[in-house]
């Protein structure tokens, strides 16, 4: 008999990688999800004859077809006659933005810092420790909540509050890993070589610790979802008319025990979306790191 076991071929370890994220569940669910989202929110136009602004008085308040509405309007129309598809579509578009906009400005700013306290430790560490502690010390929902009452709510004020106030995991995660990475004798024998240190940050640490940031990246987009709907619900987020799932939350509650279904709908979706984020962010931690993993 042959021994099979001779005849095995060994597997690089990307291929072992993929391997274990075509099995991963929740990788494949949170991805496939998003990509759905992802492509609603580009072809939202060819998705949709109606536009999200344009008001209908003789058309309002249209359940959907599953509940005995007009087949044009298959998810319904809202208070004002806005087709809710169309609404629903294209509202994509703004919680997509917020989330990878407000989580791209906040991984700019504590991944620099993290970076730069886990690298050169020392006063260096202590200055970033210190601002880590403030941030930390303010209340994420209470301060925006101030600052957009103050500014005025709209998308670009919603967005950079975000990003400015949900930096602190990004700079813990990195401060954190760089310091491991900094220990490894490749660290030391670029410095020995004269790496410069722009060089050494960015080619020789920063891949070093991409997994992390990848992973706090998809937890950080979807806390900047949810409180993007947060601030919409309250009337301090994105302003009417702009088509936003928490704005149109919003705008359903008040007709909560009639018509239910205007708030189940983009809550739904919202659930979904934020859901898919961290199933993706849960996936690639799995993936990238499986060591001691079940």
């Amino acid at each position: 008999m042959t021994d099979t076991s001779s005849t095995n071929i060994p597997i690089s370890p990307r291929q072992a990688m993929i391997r274990r994220a075509l099995r991963h569940k929740g990788l494949i669910f949170g991805t496939v999800v998003m990509a759905v989202v992802i492509l609603i929110a580009i072809f939202a136009p060819l998705l949709t004859e109606y536009d999200p602004y344009k008001q209908n008085l003789l058309t309002r308040m249209k359940p959907p077809v599953l509940l005995g509405g007009d087949p044009d309007h298959w998810l319904g129309t809202d208070a004002l006659g806005r087709d809710y598809w169309a609404r629903l579509a294209y509202g994509a578009r703004v919680s997509l933005t917020i989330g990878i906009v407000a989580a791209v400005i906040s991984a700019t700013i504590g991944c620099t810092l993290g970076i730069l306290a886990g690298y050169f430790g020392g006063r260096v560490d202590a200055v970033v420790t210190f601002l880590i502690n403030v941030r930390l010390a303010m209340p994420v929902v209470l301060v925006a909540l101030a600052v957009v009452a103050l500014l005025g709510g709209s998308l670009i004020v919603v967005i950079s509050v975000l990003g400015l106030l949900l930096w602190d995991r990004f700079a813990v995660v990195l401060r954190s890993a760089t310091m491991q990475v900094r220990s490894l004798e490749y660290i030391a024998a670029a410095e020995v070589l004269g790496a410069s240190l722009p060089r050494i940050l960015v080619k020789d640490i920063l891949p070093n610790v991409m997994n992390h940031l990848i992973v706090i990246f998809t937890l950080e987009m979807a806390h900047a979802i949810i409180l993007e709907a947060a601030l919409s619900f309250l009337g301090l987020g994105v302003q009417p008319p702009t088509p936003s799932w928490g704005l149109m939350i919003s705008e359903g509650k008040e007709m909560l025990l009639f018509e239910s279904w205007l708030i189940t709908i983009p809550g739904v979706a919202l659930f979904f979306l934020v859901l898919a984020i961290n199933m993706m962010g849960d996936g690639i931690r799995d993936v990238t790191a499986p060591e001691g993993r079940n």
